[in-house]
């Protein structure tokens, strides 16, 4: 009798726990973008059941039991998505400073400093990124790849991670971490291992090594950038015959290709070639936006980056500031003209150029530049995760997608800086952050990193 009752204790205390485990919660608020919809939904209602989205829509009724959480004056949202970050690196400090520092760095502790730009993301309300390259000089390291799977497995808090390991790039271009220093300071040319290819074979050669390594999307350096001391801005870095090899091989492989590329004609050779998108692309001219509205290529503006920049130009040595400058002139007219055309548009903002946790600053310099406060919103939800081909799940507020789910206050197609003041996170069903947030934005780093250049 006594062994039957404490069967029956047992049996009820796993009944309790698995209806905890059930139980629903409600999110209320006064309004709703649901990623879709060209206006906000009034009288919002999302219910979540574990980590998936059971409802959405205006005045839904109360599930009985459910925990309701009411938000008020706010807008629910999908989680943002940030698609070109850097979460493990921060070049938002001094140039000469970290360049000067770069050399000393342990990547133990960059890994350390990056779960800290990975919570200031989330706690933002940035549930996913495409981290567009982790390259630490002398180590053979994957930071990217640790901190994506420490996320994943509940050991730090942070945003869904996309990740490209070293990114790919031509011997003394954009990516090379070596261009700039005395030849040989770091012992040895930097090869496919860095990211660093030259000629179809090798760029095969190199995806194939970042997919083994854990790459969850292939990054290359088609043009020169703005961040690297030793090329020009726009010049083009890989051959057509090379862009071929990198888009054959990283698709044959199912993954998506970025490539940094601020040239017109490098980007030409890129779309040509059938790469997923193009970020920054300053330089480009109407008619090779043109061809990516035709072929559905994704711009990924990152004006953050040069916003950031601009507002610190002192910072920068002067070969550099020559070309950011030239690069912020063109940009406007750029992305106009991609409006214009229709051009597909992701958000994505260059997080490392400037402080982690700002990246919805982003925002308005889009809507400043002519794209409304919906498509903005639009961009880094709906359109990013069509973009990182995880639109089934994710990008929506919907029945059946992951419970991704953000709050800001007011209203952001009336006042789009609203996005820059989240006060409610919820990540896969579970609440990240509801008020202040627990990492005051991350400040400019007094301890840089070394890395290959991101811009």
């Amino acid at each position: 009798m006594k062994i039957t009752s404490r069967i029956c204790l047992i049996l009820l205390c796993f009944g309790v726990s698995a209806l905890a485990a059930d139980q629903s919660v409600v999110l209320k608020a006064a309004r709703m973008f649901d990623g879709k919809s060209n206006a906000l939904v009034q009288n919002a209602v999302v219910i979540v059941q574990r980590d998936k989205i059971i409802d959405a829509g205006s005045n839904l009724p109360i599930p009985n039991g459910a925990q309701v959480i009411d938000l008020g004056d706010a807008t629910l949202s999908p989680g943002f998505i940030d698609a070109h970050t850097h979460l493990t690196l921060d070049f938002s400090g001094d140039y000469n400073l970290r360049r000067l520092k770069e050399v000393d760095l342990n990547v133990s502790e960059q890994a350390i400093i990056a779960t800290a730009h990975a919570r200031a993301t989330v706690e933002a309300g940035f549930t996913t990124v495409r981290d567009l390259g982790s390259h630490f000089v002398g180590s053979r390291e994957f930071v990217d790849v640790a901190l994506r799977n420490s996320i994943n497995k509940g050991v730090i808090v942070g945003p869904r991670m996309l990740v490209a390991t070293k990114g790919i790039g031509a011997t003394g271009g954009h990516f090379d971490p070596t261009s700039g220093f005395r030849d040989f300071l770091f012992a040895r040319e930097p090869d496919y291992t860095d990211g660093i290819a030259d000629g179809p074979d090798e760029i095969r050669k190199a995806v194939r090594f970042e997919v083994k390594n854990g790459a969850d999307v292939i990054k290359a350096a088609v043009s020169g950038g703005v961040l690297s001391l030793a090329d020009e801005v726009d010049t083009p870095q890989l051959t057509p015959a090379e862009m071929a090899a990198l888009v054959d091989e990283s698709h044959r492989l199912r993954k998506k290709v970025a490539v940094h590329c601020h040239g017109d004609q490098a980007a030409h050779d890129a779309i040509e070639a059938g790469v997923d998108s193009i970020e920054h692309g300053s330089f480009m001219k109407p008619e090779t936006l043109t061809m990516m509205k035709r072929k559905g290529t994704f711009l990924t503006p990152t004006l953050m980056a040069t916003e950031w920049i601009m507002n610190k130009i002192d910072n920068y040595p002067q070969a550099l500031q020559a070309k950011a400058k030239s690069a912020a002139a063109a940009r406007p007219e750029m992305f106009r003209n991609a409006l214009k055309l229709g051009v597909k548009i992701s958000f994505g903002t260059d997080a490392a150029v400037f402080p982690h946790g700002q990246n919805a600053k982003e925002f308005k310099l889009m809507v400043d530049l002519g794209m409304t406060p919906v498509n903005a919103l639009r961009s880094a939800t709906a359109n990013d995760a069509e973009l990182l081909g995880i639109g089934s799940k994710l990008g929506t507020l919907e029945k059946g997608k992951l419970a991704d789910v953000i709050a800001m206050p007011g209203d952001p197609t009336s006042d789009i800086t609203a996005t820059e003041r989240v006060l409610f996170v919820m990540k896969d069903g579970k609440v990240i952050r509801r008020g202040a947030p627990t990492v005051q934005g991350i400040s400019e780093s007094t301890t840089p990193d070394i890395a290959a250049p991101v811009d």
